[in-house]
């Protein structure tokens, strides 16, 4: 038997997606090796760690920012049920303290810290300054987004998505050509993405005030928003694939993925379709970060 407690951090750490960070940060990684060569294991698992204990803090630290909001949320949707392994919102809900959910956000920033430490220089202070960043958009996102007119929230939040894989690559890499076609291939996938999180999300976010993209333009907006960022981010893949052309088969598939999910969004463009559409866009980005390390080994 799993215990309450047990319960309500897996669910605060979304650990069932756990094995998503790692991988997609470490594609950054394989496209730095490919350009500068030098492979080392230590890197790789230093790499790893990083990825792994540097997104979960930021799980946290969105939880930790949205906590009172987050009781506006009288029951579990269906966008909770698929982040959170047991369906649950531990803090408003009083399952996990407060402060203790901000200790394990210190603890876990304080580790990737190290971690980073261990990179060589220049580069750990590259990946160390993009963490800096990353954690401040989240709280300017989680708190511009209840207030605003235009998506500036969202415009300038995604950013830490976008820079996470970037961050591997600056593992080792430095900060190239092949770092912006990086940027310029993901940014406009992290859109879509957010699009898609917040049309399955549009009761609950009405209900907290969020202005998220289906609030502020109506889920017929908001689909016409994931639809323009995914064909943007599908142009830009052609950026990557000259870098990676051995990963082209994977990208196919990432785009078809995408393109199936286009095609749910397109029938009814509601919060059902947001949800069946969000695992093709999971798929996408498990299958690029895979195709990408493979490709660089070829």
């Amino acid at each position: 038997m799993i215990s309450d407690t047990i319960k309500a951090y897996i669910d605060l750490t979304r650990v069932h997606f756990a094995f998503v960070w790692p991988l997609l940060f470490c594609s950054g990684l394989a496209l730095a090796y490919h350009n500068y060569g030098g492979f080392s294991w230590q890197v790789t698992l230093t790499a790893a760690l990083i990825g792994l204990f540097g997104f979960i803090a930021g799980l946290v630290l969105n939880d930790y920012v949205d906590r009172n909001l987050d009781r506006f949320e009288t029951s579990p949707n269906l966008l909770t049920n698929y982040w959170r392994l047991f369906g649950t919102r531990p803090l408003p809900q009083n399952r996990i303290p407060a402060s203790h959910a901000l200790s394990l956000f210190l603890v876990l920033v304080v580790f990737t810290t190290l971690l980073i430490t261990v990179l060589p220089y220049p580069n750990s202070v590259y990946v160390f300054l993009i963490m800096l960043w990353c954690y401040g958009v989240e709280v300017f996102y989680q708190i511009k987004k209840r207030d605003q007119t235009f998506p500036v929230a969202q415009i300038i939040g995604r950013t830490d998505f976008t820079l996470f894989p970037v961050a591997g690559y600056l593992c080792i890499g430095q900060p190239d050509m092949t770092a912006i076609l990086f940027i310029l291939f993901f940014y406009p996938f992290t859109l879509a993405h957010l699009g898609v999180n917040d049309l399955a999300d549009t009761e609950s976010d009405h209900l907290r005030g969020m202005k998220t993209i289906s609030v502020l333009y109506g889920t017929r907006g908001c689909t016409l928003w994931i639809v323009l960022f995914t064909l943007l981010h599908l142009a830009a893949a052609v950026f990557v694939m000259s870098v990676v052309p051995a990963a082209l088969p994977g990208f196919v598939l990432g785009a078809l993925l995408l393109c199936a999910a286009l095609i749910l969004l397109g029938r009814s463009g509601d919060e059902v379709a947001a949800m069946k559409a969000l695992p093709f866009f999971h798929g996408a980005l498990l299958v690029y970060a895979v195709s990408i390390i493979l490709g660089t080994l070829l």
